[in-house]
């Protein structure tokens, strides 16, 4: 096996200083962003940059695995998967060029991409069953841990000491393989539940990375802070809501291949509504957390529907679950829009929620049709999106509840506001209540509703 050099021509350009919150504008009667505080703001210069990274870092993990596996499945859209990895890789060199300049991105670019050839090599050599192979491959990735580290400590002058950089490739590499082998070995759940902790350590990577660099050039950012409680919200919505979106996609294809993996697939998914769901919960309440959690989970189940029907050459079927997924986008929306008092409106989120669904249904029957360059081109369009809703979302809760977001520290008390009530008195600070959520999701697959096909 070897990468397809051809990569995918998806436009996912990463300039750092272009907003991305296109569902983030204020409704009338609101506060606008501008006349925020930048404390309480979640579309700086700083915030862009972290929002950048984050998505792009976390999609690296989330290719990379789904690569590997390919890989050793002897999987037709191997070279697609794989030649999304490096389009990714792209993406994040011409983020690193736009700070440190074409010399600096053609460095990193020739070290971050060594990496992905020995996880393929890696691949290759359990594929063959050449120990030998994997040990090489092993002692490959100790040399660019030793190099991306350097590179990190040189370019930011220090901010980022290659010792602490180093520590994180340990995690990430071990994450990256220890999920394959528990893939290649069958232990589906071990493999999800990895998968999901490298998809979130990357995230924490792109806030360490964000913050060093705007540390290191405060003028270029405006002299704003990619580490508030108001941009810690949209980070974290931003991680679940794209991580949502990849897992997603897989899920349907283990489904449409009848994959022995399935079930954990559809479990991450799920953990992942839960996770979502829980966030949601801990701004407006228990009965509007769970209200949400219905909605949303509903629509993973027409998806699956879909998926069924599909594998059954079942066109009316295929037709209903659409029909009910257009019914999920009208709840779904104007579920939100009565949250957030009408700061995220129902009108703007249908033409979202319709994207959305449109990209995964795509990536889908492209990928049934065997036309697997159109599959990943709509896979990353579907990653890359989420962080609209991200960031409309986080901006609405900042505006809705602005005393919560003020301060540089975590906020003592959760707003009391619910579903147009009031919260429960017990209910955990928000800021808590997500710091929680990154700390479960590395551990936690929660127990799924199968709906197999």
């Amino acid at each position: 096996m070897k990468l397809n050099k051809v990569l995918l021509a998806l436009p996912l350009s990463l300039a750092l200083l272009v907003p991305t919150a296109a569902l983030a504008d204020s409704h009338g009667g609101h506060s606008s962003a501008s006349e925020a505080s930048m404390e309480m703001a979640t579309a700086t210069p700083a915030g862009e940059l972290r929002i950048a990274l984050d998505t792009t870092l976390t999609e690296h993990a989330f290719l990379a695995v789904e690569a590997m596996r390919k890989g050793v499945d002897g999987a037709e859209d191997f070279d697609q998967a794989a030649g999304a990895l490096l389009a990714n890789a792209d993406d994040l060199s011409a983020a690193v060029g736009s700070v440190y300049g074409e010399e600096g991105a053609a460095q990193f670019d020739e070290v971050w991409k060594s990496h992905i050839g020995y996880f393929v090599d890696y691949v290759t050599a359990t594929a063959e069953d050449n120990q030998e192979g994997k040990d090489q491959a092993l002692a490959e990735l100790e040399k660019y841990k030793v190099e991306q580290s350097e590179f990190f400590d040189t370019a930011t002058g220090g901010l980022l000491p290659a010792a602490a950089v180093q520590e994180g490739l340990d995690m990430h590499v071990d994450q990256l393989i220890m999920a394959f082998d528990a893939y290649v070995a069958g232990d589906f759940e071990k493999a999800y539940t990895l998968e999901r902790e490298s998809i979130q350590h990357m995230s924490m990577f792109a806030e360490s990375l964000s913050i060093a660099i705007t540390t290191q050039f405060p003028d270029k950012f405006e002299n704003t802070s990619a580490d508030t409680p108001a941009i810690d919200l949209r980070a974290t919505l931003n991680q679940t809501f794209t991580e949502h979106a990849g897992l997603a996609v897989m899920a349907m294809q283990d489904g449409a291949d009848g994959a022995e993996s399935f079930d954990q697939a559809a479990g991450a998914l799920l953990a992942n509504a839960d996770d979502l769901s829980a966030a949601v919960g801990s701004v407006y309440g228990e009965e509007a957390g769970s209200q949400f959690e219905e909605t949303w989970k509903s629509h993973i189940g027409y998806f699956v529907d879909y998926v069924t029907a599909t594998g059954e050459g079942n066109k009316e079927g295929q037709e209903q679950a659409r029909a009910e997924l257009d019914q999920y986008i009208v709840d779904q929306a104007a579920f939100l829009d009565a949250a957030t008092e009408g700061r995220v409106p129902a009108d703007a989120l249908e033409e979202g929620l319709t994207a959305h669904v449109g990209q995964l249904l795509a990536a889908f029957d492209s990928y049934v049709a065997g036309d697997f360059d159109a599959a990943y081109s709509s896979i990353r369009e579907a990653y890359a999106h989420m962080q609209m809703p991200a960031a409309g979302l986080s901006a609405a809760i900042v505006d809705q509840f602005p005393d919560q977001f003020g301060a540089t520290e975590m906020p003592s008390e959760m707003p009391k506001t619910g579903m147009g009530g009031m919260a429960d008195e017990g209910s955990f600070p928000i800021m808590w209540v997500l710091v929680g959520l990154m700390l479960a999701t590395l551990t936690t697959v929660v127990a799924v509703r199968t709906r197999k096909q």
